[in-house]
């Protein structure tokens, strides 16, 4: 039997079900991955609980839903967006990032488990894209990458210094000599990722400068990372996008 829950949300995706209505994977705060079905939402007919754009991937919504664990579907009672930023949906960098946040989250979130402290990560990163400065989005990705691993179990340690100037992939870590294998990062850009890993807050990411080859470079070392602890990894749809819409 279902029960009613209050809890904050965050789409994922959306997939097309039947003429009119749509399968929503949403990231819970208290039931981890969820997927819902709305029916009716796809229709020219005004719809006075549901609207399609509330339910667009990166939406932070406040929820109530109906649960029951036997089921693999479950279904919302009521939505409400819990950030108003119609002014931004358009803005071409900003759903970029978006999408490519939500489509490595995908890639890595293997069970429904709950994770709050994982929501509370998505719900801040999700809030300050929405209020960050142009100058602050075009590291926001690369900030993203480096601090969501943590939450899976792999993390980058944060040991670079004069010493150690070689970020060794295989191992996770910062490292006095080149290493053997191809999998890693060289200096300078290694000294990018340090800095990305001691800044905290989204307002501080203008400070660490790289052009667009740099920002490519290290997304594509960084998802090499992941590729080695997630498995099955899937080449992101939005990659491309994120390649071209990076500022220099």
């Amino acid at each position: 039997m279902s029960s009613i829950h209050h809890t904050k949300g965050i789409v994922l995706r959306t997939v097309k079900y039947g003429e009119t209505s749509l399968v929503v994977s949403v990231f819970t705060e208290i039931f981890g991955l969820q997927q819902y079905m709305v029916n009716g939402v796809r229709t020219n007919k005004k719809n006075s609980t549901f609207h399609p754009a509330q339910l667009q991937p990166g939406s932070l919504l406040d929820m109530i839903v109906y649960h029951n664990e036997r089921q693999t579907l479950q279904r919302i009672k009521e939505v409400k967006p819990l950030i108003q930023h119609q002014e931004n949906i358009s803005h071409v960098t900003r759903n970029a990032i978006l999408l490519f946040m939500m489509e490595l989250l995908q890639n890595c979130l293997k069970q429904p488990d709950a994770h709050a402290d994982l929501f509370y990560f998505l719900e801040d990163i999700v809030t300050g894209l929405y209020k960050s400065e142009e100058h602050q989005l075009a590291n926001l990705p690369l900030f993203f990458i480096v601090h969501l691993s943590h939450f899976f179990g792999f993390r980058l340690m944060d040991n670079y210094s004069h010493t150690n100037q070689f970020l060794d992939l295989h191992e996770g870590k910062f490292v006095s000599l080149n290493p053997s294998h191809v999998i890693a990062v060289q200096p300078p850009l290694s000294e990018k990722v340090a800095q990305l890993l001691r800044t905290m807050q989204i307002e501080e990411l203008g400070e660490i400068k790289m052009n667009r080859h740099q920002r490519n470079q290290l997304i594509d070392d960084l998802l090499q990372f992941y590729a080695m602890h997630i498995h099955p990894f899937f080449k992101l749809k939005s990659l491309s996008v994120i390649r071209t819409v990076l500022e220099e």
